[in-house]
Formats: structure tokens, C-alpha cells, sequence
């Protein structure tokens, strides 16, 4: 199983792009994940307003995170759908997103997520259906 302080150590270009800051707790065997981000003033639109892809993003990859932790990276995960519902305006600072498995088979997941404020006012919920593909062989 992977570390989850060294996973969190070296994150990719994209994740760097998006503000990830650490994963707080992953809890693989429950199929559970906690990622903090922080939401930058060149990722919002008018009014200090974050694109609402970004939110999408987020909790995206909490539901992923769950998802590679609990098949212990065996898979590729890849989003089939995501449905969002924004509840607030996502602003600068501080954001909490939240992913857990609902149901895992052999090629498909379910997943659900959201994302908080620091102070733990939710911003957006979400669901998704992953699929789980196996990983090539690299060479």
C-alpha cells in the first residue's frame, strides 16, 4: 500500500495547477478521502467567484483518491459521469474536499463527494461513476 504522506509529497503539474495542498486522512479500507486545496485568486471569474470546474475538480479527486486507495492502485480510474450541485460560491482560501465509495465492483465504483469551507460550510456535493480499468504494463 502507498504512503500517504509520500503520495501527498510530489504532486503532478495538474495537481499543483488545481492548489492541492495535502490529502488530510484516506482511509482505504472504508473507501474514504479528505484532500485539501486552496482556492487561488487566478482561478476564480468575476467577483472573486472560483470556476465552478475547479469545484468540480476537487471533489473529483476526492472521489478518485477513495477510489485508488481502496483497489490499492491496481486500477486507472476514469470518470464515466460526474453530476455536481453547487449549494454557495466557492471563494479564495481554504477548501476541504470529501470522497467516499457508496458501491465498488470489479470494473465500476460509485462514488460520492463534496466540498467544505474551512469552517466546514458546504459549497457542492457530488456523485460519480468511475470506471476501473487495469493499469498497462509500462516497457
Amino acid at each position: 500500500m502507498l504512503d500517504l504522506s509520500e503520495w501527498s509529497a510530489n504532486p503532478s503539474p495538474l495537481m499543483k495547477t488545481m492548489g492541492f495542498v495535502r490529502a488530510i486522512s484516506v482511509d482505504a479500507e472504508e473507501g474514504r478521502a479528505v484532500v485539501e486545496f486552496e482556492a487561488k485568486i487566478d482561478q476564480c471569474h468575476s467577483g472573486n467567484v472560483v470556476q465552478g470546474g475547479y469545484v468540480a475538480g476537487w471533489i473529483d479527486n476526492a472521489m478518485a483518491t477513495a477510489v485508488l486507495f481502496k483497489t490499492d492502485f491496481q486500477n486507472l480510474v476514469m470518470s464515466l459521469e460526474i453530476k455536481v450541485s453547487y449549494y454557495r460560491a466557492a471563494n479564495p482560501g481554504t477548501v476541504i474536499a470529501e470522497g467516499w465509495i457508496e458501491r465498488i465492483g470489479k470494473k465500476t465504483a460509485f462514488a460520492e463527494g463534496l466540498l467544505r469551507t474551512r469552517d466546514g460550510e458546504i459549497i457542492a456535493k457530488a456523485s460519480s461513476t468511475i470506471a476501473l480499468l487495469p493499469q498497462r504494463k509500462q516497457g
